[in-house]
């Protein structure tokens, strides 16, 4: 049999929110490697046998997690390997998979849900909101690490659409400087710490307030930062319920008179 290795999603912190996929296969794991802080306690208590190895990645390099992996795998062990959130947003997914199949093991997905989801559920919200905005933009603000030019916030702020900033909080200054620029000061935004875990935080405020939000907060990290003209409130409402909208599966009604 060959050797494989299972990418699961967390999901945003709440283990009910693990989808019954990521539920059974932490279930039947031997291994399971996790970034610690990032994977609440409860996931392993509700889901993850006594008897299974537990390991915490945080520490290590890339060559070193892909040697435990595939000596653990190749030993004819289940190995999880646990992403926070879904494994294919910011999780560096790509750069192992890509090791690991040069070293003979195979590798599952399995998708999660991802903190852009989860807060815009706890706020009650769409992020797709009719005649207002109908795109969504997952980026993050260049730190340490760049992105390309051509996605700098500054660029992708012109295109007025909701935007969702992962691993940014600690760069509240310049994202506020840089889509100031684009939208206007009164753009609403919104700060979603932790979201599902118990000591879930979201707070609301507008653009140009949104780096001192942060520091009143005392949020640097393990945030997401909601941008955009969806956060706002909005009377509109989408053709799929209107009346005199039809497809395939309802007739328009005429309006009185017509």
């Amino acid at each position: 049999m060959t050797p494989k290795v299972l990418f699961v999603g967390a999901g945003p912190g709440d283990p009910t929110l693990l989808t019954l996929k990521a539920a059974d296969a932490l279930r039947n794991a031997d291994v399971v490697i996790f970034t610690g802080s990032l994977v609440p306690e409860r996931v392993f208590k509700e889901f993850v046998p006594s008897s299974a190895e537990v390991l915490d990645s945080k520490s290590m390099e890339l060559d070193a997690l892909v040697t435990l992996m595939v000596e653990r795998a190749k030993a004819g062990k289940r190995v999880v390997r646990l992403h926070t959130g879904d494994p294919c947003l910011f999780g560096a997914v790509r750069e192992q998979v890509r090791e690991l199949a040069l070293r003979g093991v195979a590798v599952e997905i399995v998708p999660g849900i991802s903190s852009f989801q989860a807060a815009a559920a706890a706020m009650g919200i769409d992020l797709t909101v009719p005649d207002v905005s109908q795109a969504l933009i997952l980026t993050r603000a260049a730190g340490r690490t760049p992105v390309p030019a051509r996605e700098s916030l500054v660029e992708l702020g012109k295109h007025g659409s909701t935007l969702c900033l992962y691993l940014s909080t600690n760069l509240a200054d310049e994202v506020q400087k840089d889509l100031l620029a684009c939208y206007p000061p009164e753009t609403p935004v919104a700060v979603a710490y932790k979201v599902s875990w118990p000591e879930e935080k979201i707070v609301r405020g507008r653009l140009d307030g949104l780096a001192a939000l942060c520091s009143k907060e005392k949020i640097k990290m393990h945030a997401l930062i909601l941008v955009g003209p969806s956060l706002g409130e909005h009377k509109t409402r989408s053709k799929l319920y209107d009346p005199a909208f039809a497809h395939k599966f309802r007739k328009a009604r005429k309006k009185a008179g017509e």
